[in-house]
């Protein structure tokens, strides 16, 4: 019994030391070509504000915000996608590419029907960046019933 345990153990610690060889490896190679990524260029998305706090509104209410952002990189942005954890909030952004430089906006469309009480909700971002997800900004209200 205690031949068993001894292999089981020695087995483990010589799998884990071949495991954390490989992590290092991959940890390098990632770097090259993080460091070869950004010498081509990187875009960036900055937004002027990250939350929008819309009050009280009445549910059934249709309420959006224009966020302004502007490509902090030195490449071209690109955003091929942006969506919400709920259908209810509707982003809408410019399908072309933005400058270096440049700025531009994203319309977030909140449709409060059904609804009730205080929420949040919240964008994430797919564009030509690194990461190519990124949280964008978000959208507060308290929905008050109707009467």
């Amino acid at each position: 019994m205690r031949k068993i345990f001894f292999y089981l153990i020695a087995g483990s610690l010589v799998a884990g030391a071949c495991n954390s060889n490989a992590g290092k490896t991959g940890d390098q190679e990632t770097a090259a070509t993080t460091i070869t990524e950004n010498a081509k260029g990187t875009p960036v998305i900055t937004f002027d504000e990250m939350v929008h706090n819309f009050g009280n509104i009445t549910e059934g209410e249709k309420v959006e915000y224009s966020f302004k952002f502007t490509n902090t990189g030195d490449k071209d942005l690109l955003i091929t996608d942006a969506t919400s954890s709920c259908g209810c909030t509707v982003p809408d952004w410019p399908k072309e590419p933005i400058k270096p430089g440049q700025s531009s906006y994203m319309k977030v469309v909140f449709n409060s029907a059904g609804k009730e009480g205080y929420t949040e909700k919240e964008i994430i971002i797919r564009a030509n960046t690194k990461p190519e997800q990124v949280q964008g900004p978000k959208i507060q209200c308290t929905i008050l019933k109707q009467k």
